[in-house]
């Protein structure tokens, strides 16, 4: 499949499923989480879409790498917040867990865009 914008990356995809997880499980933390730790969360979330998208439509290796690093830390600000969230018990131990998974699948799609745009440029 030939990739023509951010939305035909299988990383902004699934990265774009995790962020209406994260806003879906986020709807039943306690309201004083409202402005705390699940607007971090929702933040975090669509950092990780919003640094794809924008890596994507860079020129150059750096550039795009530069954007896809951010993406990936976003995410791992994201999987932090998941384990504070289990601890307080504002996410059960499943919804944690499939969350958290969701992630790591994501950090590792990500890290296939950061290979793929560095052997992209040696050619």
């Amino acid at each position: 499949m030939k990739i023509n914008t951010f939305t035909d990356l299988v990383a902004w995809r699934e990265a774009h499923a995790l962020v209406l997880l994260i806003y879906k499980s986020t709807k039943s933390f306690p309201a004083d989480e409202k402005f705390g730790l699940a607007s971090q969360m929702r933040r975090a979330a669509i950092s990780t879409t919003s640094n794809i998208s924008e890596g994507f439509c860079r020129r150059t290796k750096n550039d795009k790498n530069q954007f896809y690093l951010i993406a990936k830390g976003s995410n791992a600000e994201l999987q932090s917040q998941l384990f504070a969230s289990r601890d307080l018990e504002y996410l059960t131990t499943p919804e944690f867990r499939t969350i958290y998974l969701k992630s790591v699948g994501v950090s590792k799609l990500i890290s296939g865009l950061i290979k793929s745009s560095a052997a992209a440029e040696k050619y």
